[in-house]
């Protein structure tokens, strides 16, 4: 993978966007490097928490316009990255572990929905958020007519995509587009604490929660509900569960790593 860098070490894989000198904007190599990185890290099961960033001054500044421009066929290209994409989104969604976003710079158009996308999203205090497509007459893709809504409410979405309105680090975290915004210099060591307290906690009581909270976004009620009684019986019957629930009685810290 040449654009993403990949490093898994103590049970965190850490993805990189690594094109700095382009904003790590999104190509077909970027995003097909994305899509690769992402179903290592959902693959394999040493890793217990992943880490999303990028290098250089910026998060992600979208899509890589003038690689659409170099094709000459601007509508087939953009349906081809939009795709290719959204199969990284998808794994990362989908995977049964948690996803922890450091948003270190700028994030517009798919770097917003990829964003948008994490469990944990912290954001440095000088980073910013601009949805960016109809600003050059395009729509949304990664995701983000679907995600900002639940976010940050209807109106919100509305006026952050018509308008292209820039939304600051300390703006995102109060509206609950991020979790929180911190100071540029404790960006990596918060973090690093994060996904540390994610990887101690039960990755796999995490990966079912995950998904129980996407379906939870289209399913009836009821119907979640019968979802819920049978994930939680299964949780009980589990590893984690057996040892979550010993440890309580036993008065003392669950040790989920070793199960």
């Amino acid at each position: 993978m040449k654009t993403v860098r990949l490093e898994v070490a103590d049970g965190i894989a850490r993805l990189t966007l690594d094109r700095p000198d382009q904003g790590n904007a999104l190509d077909m190599t970027l995003a097909l490097d994305l899509g690769e990185a992402a179903r290592r890290c959902a693959d394999d099961e040493t890793v217990r928490c992943v880490v999303l960033t990028g290098a250089g001054r910026m998060f992600c500044a979208g899509g890589n316009i003038g690689a659409f421009v170099a094709a000459g066929t601007p509508g087939p290209t953009l349906r081809k990255l939009a795709d290719t994409v959204h199969i990284a989104i998808r794994t990362l969604a989908e995977m049964r572990k948690p996803l922890v976003v450091l948003v270190n710079g700028p994030a517009a158009g798919a770097g917003l929905s990829l964003a948008a996308l994490g469990d944990i999203v912290l954001a440095a205090e000088s980073s910013h958020f601009t949805a960016a497509y109809t600003a050059i007459g395009l729509t949304p893709d990664g995701g983000m007519t679907w995600l900002l809504p639940r976010l940050v409410g209807l109106r919100r979405t509305q006026e952050m995509i018509l308008t292209n309105r820039r939304v600051t680090a300390a703006e995102a975290a109060s509206i609950g587009l991020v979790t929180r915004s911190v100071a540029d210099a404790d960006l990596a060591a918060e973090g690093l604490a994060a996904a540390e307290r994610l990887v101690a906690a039960p990755t796999a009581a995490l990966g079912v929660s995950r998904g129980l909270i996407l379906e939870g976004t289209e399913s009836r009620f009821f119907d979640h509900l019968d979802r819920e009684a049978a994930a939680i019986s299964a949780a009980g019957d589990g590893a984690e569960g057996r040892e979550g629930v010993a440890a309580f009685l036993a008065r003392r810290k669950p040790d989920f790593k070793g199960v």
